[in-house]
């Protein structure tokens, strides 16, 4: 077997490899060996059928997969053994690649265009500074989380008169032109209506006051000029059906529900933070401001890596990629896209791998590993943030550890991004001892507008 590599401009490499017959020919017999004791051939004993047989019916392919199997193996190993910084997968070079004849021919050259990563070298340390923002949490953040306790553990309460987003219960009658109810016409038991979400506020006004038993005349398409998909739900007819639809209605009030929060007592502290966890006010804004911390730290430190990212990539310029190739290799590993999908998105995808580039030479100089502590470290802290999106902020431990284990980390579409983000949260700290970092106290305001930019 020989190969050559040729990489002329650093970054467009081209890899011809020749596989000679000796290099395939005694592991094709051996398979071809194996065929013939399993081969079931009519008028022949299994394991009695004629070899010329078995090569006439198997040989090419026999021929054709070690050969791939080759290619793969000595491929990687040549790019492994000389450290070449491949990007993406090897591409048959159209040019020069000559057609094959697997069935007759017995050396075979193959020719690829090895895309090859620009050489360059980034090494942080305490002559970098790096910003890290450390949001503050004032009385203002605990109150409105106290609000959102609050508000998730409170529940609907009849009330005697209409007030702002009060929901009101009731049956709708259509109209004729005449204003009586309309033979054959739409009616609707129990309609829900918010008229806080009315649009138009000639008719939200005739909400205003109402109580249980009184009947209302509005018009549903000039209460929601802009949106028929609101109508045709109130009235529980197609959507074209809204489109059309002019008459008055009217609404005889069954019930008026009015939201009401949850009191801050110890119910909500038991509900928040298990039974008597949390024994009076103070310790219950303790807990949440320690809570809302914590989340604000996770924050922060993303934040420091995104600032590290930009801070490293302008530290190492531009960088120059075999680019005619890596669009044909993003075509490739995307059959089912066209040209202009890559168009749109190479950019993207340049600088994501760029990072990529230099993320590498950081976790180089930084010396961090990963282990399954840190995976299962990573998988509990995403699991900790999916039940907080729904108000649990009080999983016990044990609890998220089966969750992390036995679904996300058994979940093979989340292995790769709980991989990344176990490298990223141990680069973030080792980063932290190497660049010098300029704390600077934010309020929640001040670190939103910053996300933003």
């Amino acid at each position: 077997m020989k190969i050559s590599f040729e990489n002329p401009d650093k970054i467009n490499g081209l890899l011809t490899l020749t596989i000679e017959e000796d290099d395939y020919k005694e592991n094709v017999e051996k398979k071809l060996k194996d065929y013939r004791k399993k081969a079931n051939f009519p008028g022949f004993r299994p394991g009695q059928v004629p070899m010329g047989l078995i090569k006439r019916q198997f040989g090419t392919q026999a021929k054709l997969d070690e050969i791939n199997h080759l290619l793969g193996e000595k491929i990687y190993e040549y790019v492994r053994e000389n450290n070449i910084q491949m990007l993406g997968e090897p591409m048959p070079n159209e040019e020069k690649q000559q057609k094959l004849d697997i069935e007759n021919g017995k050396d075979f050259e193959f020719v690829y265009d090895i895309a090859v990563a620009p050489e360059f070298s980034i090494e942080l340390n305490d002559k970098d500074t790096v910003n890290y923002y450390d949001i503050t949490v004032n009385d203002e953040v605990i109150d409105k989380q106290i609000e959102n306790f609050a508000s998730r553990a409170g529940n609907y309460k009849e009330a005697e008169e209409y007030q702002d987003r009060d929901m009101l219960k009731g049956d709708l009658r259509e109209l004729d032109a005449e204003g009586n109810t309309k033979e054959d016409g739409i009616q609707v038991e129990g309609a829900m209506i918010m008229p806080s979400y009315i649009g138009a506020d000639d008719q939200k006004k005739l909400f205003e006051g109402a109580k249980p038993g009184d009947i209302i005349t509005f018009n549903p398409k000039k209460a929601y000029p802009d949106s028929d998909v609101e109508v045709s739900s109130l009235l529980k007819i197609e959507k074209d059906q809204a489109t059309d639809m002019t008459s008055d209605f009217t609404y005889q009030i069954t019930s008026i529900s009015r939201f009401t929060p949850a009191e801050v007592n110890q119910d909500l502290f038991d509900q928040i933070y298990g039974k008597d966890s949390v024994k009076d006010l103070a310790e219950f804004r303790t807990r949440i401001g320690e809570d809302i911390k914590k989340s604000f730290d996770v924050e922060s430190d993303f934040r420091f890596l995104k600032d590290v990212r930009d801070y490293a990539e302008k530290k190492v310029g531009d960088l120059t990629f075999p680019e005619d190739l890596l669009k044909k290799i993003m075509l490739h590993n995307n059959p089912d896209k066209d040209a202009d999908f890559v168009d749109k998105n190479f950019d993207a995808s340049i600088k994501e791998l760029k990072w990529h580039l230099v993320k590498e030479q950081l976790v180089k100089q930084t010396g961090i590993k990963i282990d399954d502590n840190d995976m299962k470290a990573t998988a509990k802290e995403v699991a900790r943030a999916q039940f907080a999106q729904y108000g649990m902020s009080n999983v016990p431990e044990d609890y998220l550890e089966k969750y992390a284990t036995e679904n996300i980390l058994k979940d093979k579409n989340m292995i790769d991004q709980i991989l990344d983000r176990a490298v990223d949260r141990k680069l973030m700290q080792a980063l932290k001892e190497v660049v010098k970092v300029d704390k600077k106290k934010v309020s929640v305001e001040e670190f939103n507008k910053l996300a933003a930019e």
